[in-house]
């Protein structure tokens, strides 16, 4: 992840950018393509989501918001069998959620 968007205190400032990494929202997202993500606003179903992951808080993982829970957001893969996500380790919490992926600048290679 480009960290342009951090403030010295580590919260983002409305854009920043990740580059994805493996399988799991395919077909979709694809490895290596570049997108931006806003880091402010309102996140509703079918968004697709930049967050760290629970168990492992310095891992950055994308996920597609399913639906909200009355303590964060239910989030899974694209692609089920490549993809760790709530239905291995369930809601997860909003100081968790980064922010949605808006924009793709930078196509991966295929």
């Amino acid at each position: 992840m480009i960290d342009a968007g951090e403030r010295e205190d580590g919260a983002m400032l409305g854009l920043t950018a990740v580059c994805i990494a493996g399988l799991s929202m395919e077909p979709a997202l694809h490895s290596g393509d570049w997108w931006l993500v806003r880091t402010i606003g309102r996140i509703r179903p079918g968004d697709v989501l930049l967050l760290r992951h629970l168990a492992r808080p310095d891992l950055l993982i994308v996920k597609r918001a399913v639906r909200e829970e009355p303590h964060g957001w239910w989030v899974e893969g694209d692609n089920a069998e490549w993809s760790d996500d709530s239905r291995g380790f369930g809601v997860v919490p909003r100081d968790r959620v980064i922010g949605c992926l808006v924009l793709r600048y930078r196509r991966g290679q295929t």
